[in-house]
């Protein structure tokens, strides 16, 4: 597959160039550039990351990094399985218990939330850090709502990180997770103060928190300009004669 000359591979994480130090140089810079896509596309073309995740595997299948990117790619793409197993992997070679709860969530997607309960149980999640154990606490709470355990769902996600007032990567997450939950259970005052909370905290939009809010104050958005402004508005010059000839003659 292309990779635009603009990619060098030398964009990924230095932890991640240490890694491919293993490989030889030209190998381990076709890796890098292949693990560069990956990361470029997840979010905005999740299969064409899947393609050149597969690239990077059969290249260098051995390495912790490029089983991660893999098992990443295929979670993005609903490839549970595939990517329980890639994870599954990385954390045979590294030993490390970082992606516990991504794939506890695999667990879910592969439609056995009992089994990502038992995860969240499991004295693997004390080793997390605090990032670690929030987003365990999430898919716990998931777990629970693929069981209609709405009630137990709200226990879950209730903990001093939810309350705490200090905004950190994971709060609007967190608070949104419990407002959804709130108003699945019918409490709708209570969701509604917390997604507030959520538009309080997501600074950066990543949430439709302030939609969810203005559905449940009844808000309705309509056009800036009303109908009989709209009609008075000016419209656009048409285009002027001699700059159609000019593009006639080019």
């Amino acid at each position: 597959m292309p990779i635009p000359e603009d990619v060098t591979g030398h964009e990924i994480d230095k932890d991640v160039q240490q890694e491919l130090q293993s490989l030889p140089k030209g190998l381990a810079e076709d890796v890098a550039k292949n693990l560069v896509m990956v990361a470029k596309l997840i979010d905005e073309d999740p299969e064409q990351a899947y393609a050149y995740s597969k690239i990077a595997l059969r290249l260098a299948s051995r390495v912790a990094a490029v089983r991660e990117a893999a098992g990443f790619a295929a979670y993005a793409n609903q490839k549970y399985s595939e990517a329980l197993a890639e994870f599954r992997a990385a954390r045979r070679m590294t030993g490390s218990v970082e992606l516990w709860p991504v794939m506890a969530d695999c667990e879910r997607g592969l439609g056995r939330p009992e089994k990502a309960l038992d995860m969240a149980g499991a004295p693997e999640v004390h080793k997390l850090d605090k990032a670690g154990q929030v987003e365990m606490r999430l898919v716990a709470a998931g777990a629970r709502r693929d069981m209609d355990q709405i009630d137990a769902a709200i226990v879950t996600l209730q903990s001093p990180e939810l309350a705490s007032n200090s905004a950190q990567p994971w709060t609007a997450r967190l608070r949104y997770a419990y407002a959804d939950a709130l108003l699945a259970a019918g409490r709708e005052d209570e969701a509604r103060e917390w997604f507030a909370k959520v538009v309080e905290s997501d600074k950066d939009g990543s949430t439709d928190a302030s939609d969810r809010l203005a559905e449940l104050e009844g808000v309705e958005f309509v056009d800036a300009l009303g109908d009989d402004e709209a009609d008075e508005a000016p419209t656009a010059a048409p285009e002027t004669a001699p700059d159609a000839s000019a593009d006639d003659e080019e």
